[in-house]
Protein backbone atom coordinates (compact mmCIF):
# COMPACT_ATOMS: atom_id res chain seq x y z
CA UNK A 1 0.00 0.00 0.00
CA UNK A 2 1.19 3.16 -0.39
CA UNK A 3 -0.40 6.06 1.65
CA UNK A 4 -1.20 9.33 -0.28
CA UNK A 5 -1.47 12.49 2.08
CA UNK A 6 -4.68 14.40 1.93
CA UNK A 7 -3.12 17.48 -0.01
CA UNK A 8 -2.15 15.41 -2.54
CA UNK A 9 -5.46 13.55 -3.77
CA UNK A 10 -6.09 16.50 -6.37
CA UNK A 11 -3.33 14.85 -8.44
CA UNK A 12 -4.81 11.62 -8.18
CA UNK A 13 -9.18 12.56 -9.49
CA UNK A 14 -10.42 9.59 -11.33
CA UNK A 15 -7.95 7.13 -9.97
CA UNK A 16 -8.20 4.33 -7.61
CA UNK A 17 -6.30 4.78 -4.64
CA UNK A 18 -5.21 2.29 -1.65
CA UNK A 19 -4.64 4.57 1.82
CA UNK A 20 -5.35 4.80 5.15
CA UNK A 21 -6.54 8.34 6.91
CA UNK A 22 -7.67 8.59 10.40
CA UNK A 23 -11.93 9.26 10.66
CA UNK A 24 -12.97 12.34 12.33
CA UNK A 25 -16.19 12.44 11.27
CA UNK A 26 -19.00 9.44 10.81
CA UNK A 27 -23.19 10.19 9.46
CA UNK A 28 -24.98 7.37 8.33
CA UNK A 29 -27.82 9.46 6.24
CA UNK A 30 -30.92 8.30 4.54
CA UNK A 31 -30.65 8.49 0.85
CA UNK A 32 -33.42 8.21 -1.97
CA UNK A 33 -33.59 4.47 -1.92
CA UNK A 34 -30.68 3.44 0.79
CA UNK A 35 -28.53 4.63 3.54
CA UNK A 36 -25.07 6.22 2.49
CA UNK A 37 -22.08 6.48 4.52
CA UNK A 38 -20.46 10.42 5.07
CA UNK A 39 -16.84 10.20 6.25
CA UNK A 40 -14.91 13.22 6.55
CA UNK A 41 -10.63 11.42 6.88
CA UNK A 42 -8.10 13.08 7.89
CA UNK A 43 -4.23 13.26 8.11
CA UNK A 44 -1.64 15.56 8.77
CA UNK A 45 -1.80 17.43 5.79
CA UNK A 46 -5.63 18.22 6.06
CA UNK A 47 -9.17 16.45 5.60
CA UNK A 48 -11.15 15.46 2.91
CA UNK A 49 -15.24 13.86 2.56
CA UNK A 50 -15.80 10.37 1.63
CA UNK A 51 -18.57 8.59 0.64
CA UNK A 52 -19.89 4.87 1.37
CA UNK A 53 -22.68 4.31 -1.07
CA UNK A 54 -22.68 0.58 -0.72
CA UNK A 55 -23.98 -1.78 2.48
CA UNK A 56 -23.23 1.57 4.56
CA UNK A 57 -25.39 0.36 7.41
CA UNK A 58 -22.73 -2.83 8.39
CA UNK A 59 -19.79 -0.62 7.27
CA UNK A 60 -20.40 2.15 9.93
CA UNK A 61 -21.07 -0.54 12.90
CA UNK A 62 -16.82 -1.76 11.40
CA UNK A 63 -15.44 1.41 13.10
CA UNK A 64 -16.09 4.84 15.17
CA UNK A 65 -14.43 8.10 14.98
CA UNK A 66 -10.93 8.55 16.18
CA UNK A 67 -10.26 4.97 14.31
CA UNK A 68 -7.83 4.47 11.22
CA UNK A 69 -9.06 2.55 8.45
CA UNK A 70 -7.67 1.55 5.00
CA UNK A 71 -9.66 2.39 2.23
CA UNK A 72 -9.85 1.51 -1.33
CA UNK A 73 -11.54 3.29 -3.66
CA UNK A 74 -11.55 6.20 -6.32
CA UNK A 75 -10.63 9.78 -6.19
CA UNK A 76 -13.13 12.45 -7.81
CA UNK A 77 -14.14 15.94 -8.02
CA UNK A 78 -17.98 16.87 -7.32
CA UNK A 79 -18.89 20.02 -6.84
CA UNK A 80 -15.22 21.71 -7.49
CA UNK A 81 -14.43 19.30 -4.34
CA UNK A 82 -12.26 16.40 -3.68
CA UNK A 83 -13.87 13.53 -2.73
CA UNK A 84 -13.29 10.01 -2.14
CA UNK A 85 -15.95 7.27 -3.40
CA UNK A 86 -15.00 4.18 -1.22
CA UNK A 87 -15.54 0.62 -1.91
CA UNK A 88 -13.86 -1.11 0.41
CA UNK A 89 -12.65 -0.70 3.82
CA UNK A 90 -10.52 -2.57 6.50
CA UNK A 91 -9.58 -1.87 9.78
CA UNK A 92 -5.87 -1.20 10.74
CA UNK A 93 -3.96 -2.23 13.70
CA UNK A 94 -1.88 0.30 15.81
CA UNK A 95 1.23 -1.33 14.69
CA UNK A 96 0.26 -1.01 11.02
CA UNK A 97 0.27 2.45 10.86
CA UNK A 98 2.35 5.75 11.85
CA UNK A 99 0.64 8.04 13.92
CA UNK A 100 3.12 11.22 13.07
CA UNK A 101 1.64 10.65 9.68
CA UNK A 102 -2.41 10.89 10.39
CA UNK A 103 -2.53 13.60 13.31
CA UNK A 104 -2.58 17.52 12.12
CA UNK A 105 -0.88 19.81 14.12
CA UNK A 106 -0.66 23.91 14.11
CA UNK A 107 1.42 25.27 11.17
CA UNK A 108 2.91 27.88 13.47
CA UNK A 109 6.29 27.44 15.44
CA UNK A 110 4.87 26.02 18.55
CA UNK A 111 8.52 28.09 20.39
CA UNK A 112 7.54 31.28 19.03
CA UNK A 113 3.90 30.98 19.94
CA UNK A 114 4.81 29.67 23.53
CA UNK A 115 7.22 32.79 23.58
CA UNK A 116 4.59 35.20 23.18
CA UNK A 117 2.44 33.66 25.29
CA UNK A 118 4.57 33.89 27.77
CA UNK A 119 5.00 37.47 27.42
CA UNK A 120 1.27 37.97 28.20
CA UNK A 121 1.58 36.17 31.26
CA UNK A 122 4.91 37.92 32.55
CA UNK A 123 2.80 41.46 32.10
CA UNK A 124 0.07 40.74 34.44
CA UNK A 125 0.82 43.58 36.99
CA UNK A 126 -1.61 42.42 39.31
CA UNK A 127 0.14 40.47 42.14
CA UNK A 128 -2.11 37.86 43.38
CA UNK A 129 -3.20 37.01 39.28
CA UNK A 130 0.44 37.03 38.54
CA UNK A 131 1.37 34.60 41.55
CA UNK A 132 -1.72 32.42 40.28
CA UNK A 133 -0.43 32.03 36.89
CA UNK A 134 2.70 31.58 38.11
CA UNK A 135 1.88 28.73 40.61
CA UNK A 136 -0.28 27.32 37.27
CA UNK A 137 2.21 27.28 34.60
CA UNK A 138 5.66 26.42 36.39
CA UNK A 139 4.17 23.10 36.84
CA UNK A 140 6.17 21.33 33.53
CA UNK A 141 3.56 19.06 32.85
CA UNK A 142 0.44 20.90 32.33
CA UNK A 143 2.34 23.07 30.13
CA UNK A 144 3.40 20.59 27.91
CA UNK A 145 0.00 19.24 27.40
CA UNK A 146 -1.45 23.08 27.45
CA UNK A 147 1.12 23.52 23.97
CA UNK A 148 0.46 20.28 22.43
CA UNK A 149 -3.79 20.01 23.11
CA UNK A 150 -6.50 20.48 20.78
CA UNK A 151 -8.75 23.23 21.31
CA UNK A 152 -11.82 21.28 19.91
CA UNK A 153 -12.92 18.18 19.05
CA UNK A 154 -14.34 19.05 15.42
CA UNK A 155 -15.13 22.89 14.39
CA UNK A 156 -12.03 25.12 15.22
CA UNK A 157 -8.50 24.46 16.05
CA UNK A 158 -9.01 20.33 16.36
CA UNK A 159 -5.29 19.91 16.00
CA UNK A 160 -2.09 19.46 18.18
CA UNK A 161 -0.89 23.13 19.70
CA UNK A 162 -4.52 24.23 18.49
CA UNK A 163 -5.20 24.93 22.22
CA UNK A 164 -2.21 27.19 22.74
CA UNK A 165 -3.02 29.24 19.15
CA UNK A 166 -6.56 29.81 20.06
CA UNK A 167 -5.08 30.74 24.02
CA UNK A 168 -3.17 33.28 22.20
CA UNK A 169 -5.41 34.61 19.68
CA UNK A 170 -7.86 35.25 22.10
CA UNK A 171 -5.54 36.56 24.54
CA UNK A 172 -4.42 39.34 22.01
CA UNK A 173 -8.16 40.43 20.76
CA UNK A 174 -8.93 41.08 24.50
CA UNK A 175 -5.41 42.73 25.04
CA UNK A 176 -6.07 45.03 21.87
CA UNK A 177 -9.60 45.36 22.92
CA UNK A 178 -8.25 46.48 26.77
CA UNK A 179 -6.79 49.94 24.96
CA UNK A 180 -10.51 51.19 23.90
CA UNK A 181 -12.47 49.87 26.98
CA UNK A 182 -12.30 50.84 30.64
CA UNK A 183 -11.93 47.20 31.97
CA UNK A 184 -9.24 45.57 34.17
CA UNK A 185 -6.67 44.86 31.80
CA UNK A 186 -5.19 42.18 34.30
CA UNK A 187 -8.29 40.47 35.11
CA UNK A 188 -8.94 40.12 31.22
CA UNK A 189 -5.55 39.08 30.09
CA UNK A 190 -5.63 36.54 33.28
CA UNK A 191 -9.51 35.35 32.27
CA UNK A 192 -7.87 34.67 28.46
CA UNK A 193 -5.10 32.57 29.48
CA UNK A 194 -6.66 30.53 31.47
CA UNK A 195 -10.43 30.09 29.99
CA UNK A 196 -10.02 26.69 28.02
CA UNK A 197 -7.44 25.55 30.00
CA UNK A 198 -9.62 22.58 31.37
CA UNK A 199 -9.13 21.25 27.60
CA UNK A 200 -6.15 19.43 28.48
CA UNK A 201 -8.03 17.30 30.49
CA UNK A 202 -11.28 17.23 28.43
CA UNK A 203 -10.04 15.98 25.56
CA UNK A 204 -8.04 12.39 24.61
CA UNK A 205 -6.19 12.92 21.88
CA UNK A 206 -3.78 10.30 22.11
CA UNK A 207 -5.58 8.93 18.60
CA UNK A 208 -8.05 11.31 17.08
CA UNK A 209 -9.71 13.76 19.26
CA UNK A 210 -12.31 12.74 21.93
CA UNK A 211 -14.24 13.84 25.26
CA UNK A 212 -12.15 11.96 27.81
CA UNK A 213 -14.71 10.92 30.92
CA UNK A 214 -14.07 13.30 33.00
CA UNK A 215 -14.48 15.84 29.84
CA UNK A 216 -17.90 14.65 29.07
CA UNK A 217 -19.17 14.00 32.86
CA UNK A 218 -17.72 17.09 34.37
CA UNK A 219 -16.21 19.35 31.25
CA UNK A 220 -13.63 22.62 30.74
CA UNK A 221 -15.73 25.02 32.65
CA UNK A 222 -15.77 22.76 36.03
CA UNK A 223 -12.00 21.39 35.52
CA UNK A 224 -10.97 24.94 35.04
CA UNK A 225 -12.82 26.75 37.87
CA UNK A 226 -11.69 24.05 40.37
CA UNK A 227 -7.75 24.54 39.51
CA UNK A 228 -7.89 28.49 39.82
CA UNK A 229 -9.51 27.64 43.26
CA UNK A 230 -6.95 25.42 44.12
CA UNK A 231 -4.34 27.63 43.05
CA UNK A 232 -5.25 30.61 44.67
CA UNK A 233 -6.28 28.78 47.79
CA UNK A 234 -2.53 28.21 48.54
CA UNK A 235 -1.91 31.89 47.95
CA UNK A 236 -1.63 34.01 51.10
CA UNK A 237 -5.17 36.59 51.47
CA UNK A 238 -5.99 36.42 47.82
CA UNK A 239 -8.82 38.87 48.00
CA UNK A 240 -12.71 37.09 47.23
CA UNK A 241 -13.94 39.71 44.98
CA UNK A 242 -10.98 39.01 42.26
CA UNK A 243 -11.21 35.40 42.56
CA UNK A 244 -15.26 35.80 42.19
CA UNK A 245 -14.57 37.91 39.15
CA UNK A 246 -11.88 35.58 37.57
CA UNK A 247 -13.84 32.38 38.22
CA UNK A 248 -16.67 34.15 36.63
CA UNK A 249 -15.35 35.08 33.07
CA UNK A 250 -14.34 30.93 32.89
CA UNK A 251 -17.63 30.14 33.51
CA UNK A 252 -19.18 32.93 31.49
CA UNK A 253 -17.11 32.54 28.05
CA UNK A 254 -19.41 31.09 25.98
CA UNK A 255 -21.93 32.96 26.68
CA UNK A 256 -25.28 31.36 26.23
CA UNK A 257 -26.46 28.31 28.51
CA UNK A 258 -27.70 26.89 24.96
CA UNK A 259 -24.07 26.71 23.93
CA UNK A 260 -22.62 25.07 27.30
CA UNK A 261 -21.93 28.48 29.34
CA UNK A 262 -22.18 27.75 33.10
CA UNK A 263 -23.37 31.58 33.94
CA UNK A 264 -24.15 34.50 31.48
CA UNK A 265 -21.83 37.06 31.07
CA UNK A 266 -22.25 39.50 33.88
CA UNK A 267 -19.40 41.74 33.97
CA UNK A 268 -17.42 43.95 31.22
CA UNK A 269 -14.52 41.64 31.56
CA UNK A 270 -16.36 38.66 30.70
CA UNK A 271 -18.32 39.97 28.11
CA UNK A 272 -15.15 40.96 26.50
CA UNK A 273 -13.73 37.63 26.91
CA UNK A 274 -16.73 35.64 25.37
CA UNK A 275 -16.51 37.60 22.72
CA UNK A 276 -13.21 37.55 22.01
CA UNK A 277 -13.35 33.67 22.53
CA UNK A 278 -16.33 33.73 19.79
CA UNK A 279 -14.42 35.37 17.25
CA UNK A 280 -11.63 33.40 17.22
CA UNK A 281 -13.32 30.23 17.61
CA UNK A 282 -15.52 31.45 14.37
CA UNK A 283 -13.24 32.96 12.06
CA UNK A 284 -11.09 29.77 12.40
CA UNK A 285 -13.00 27.38 11.95
CA UNK A 286 -14.78 28.76 9.16
CA UNK A 287 -11.36 29.53 7.55
CA UNK A 288 -10.89 25.81 8.53
CA UNK A 289 -13.43 24.66 6.37
CA UNK A 290 -12.59 26.80 3.51
CA UNK A 291 -9.05 25.47 3.47
CA UNK A 292 -9.95 21.77 3.58
CA UNK A 293 -12.34 22.25 -0.11
CA UNK A 294 -10.86 22.05 -3.29
CA UNK A 295 -8.56 25.25 -4.46
CA UNK A 296 -10.41 25.13 -7.65
CA UNK A 297 -13.90 25.49 -6.30
CA UNK A 298 -15.72 29.18 -5.58
CA UNK A 299 -17.40 27.53 -2.59
CA UNK A 300 -17.03 25.65 0.34
CA UNK A 301 -18.11 22.49 1.87
CA UNK A 302 -21.48 23.10 4.14
CA UNK A 303 -20.97 24.44 7.55
CA UNK A 304 -23.43 21.80 9.36
CA UNK A 305 -23.09 23.83 12.46
CA UNK A 306 -24.11 27.43 10.87
CA UNK A 307 -25.77 25.97 8.16
CA UNK A 308 -24.39 27.86 5.25
CA UNK A 309 -21.97 27.62 2.59
CA UNK A 310 -19.18 29.95 2.29
CA UNK A 311 -18.19 32.14 -1.32
CA UNK A 312 -14.29 31.57 -1.52
CA UNK A 313 -14.21 34.23 -4.74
Amino acid sequence: MNRINVNDLANCINQEIDSYYMVVEKDLRQGARDYFLRLKLADKTGFVVANIWKNAAPISEMFEVGDVIQVHGLVIKYNKNIQITINEVFNMEEKEYSLTELVPSTKKDITELTDQFFEFVDSVKNSFLAQLLKAIFDNKKLLNLFISSPAAKGWHHNYAGGLLEHTLAVTKICAFACDMYPVDRDLVITGAILHDLGKIYEYDSAIGIDFSDEGRLIGHFVIVDRMITDHASQIDLFPKELLMKLRHMVLAHHGEYEKGSVRLPQTLEAHLLHLADNMDAQVTGVKQIIEASSDNSKWSEFDKLNQKFYYKG
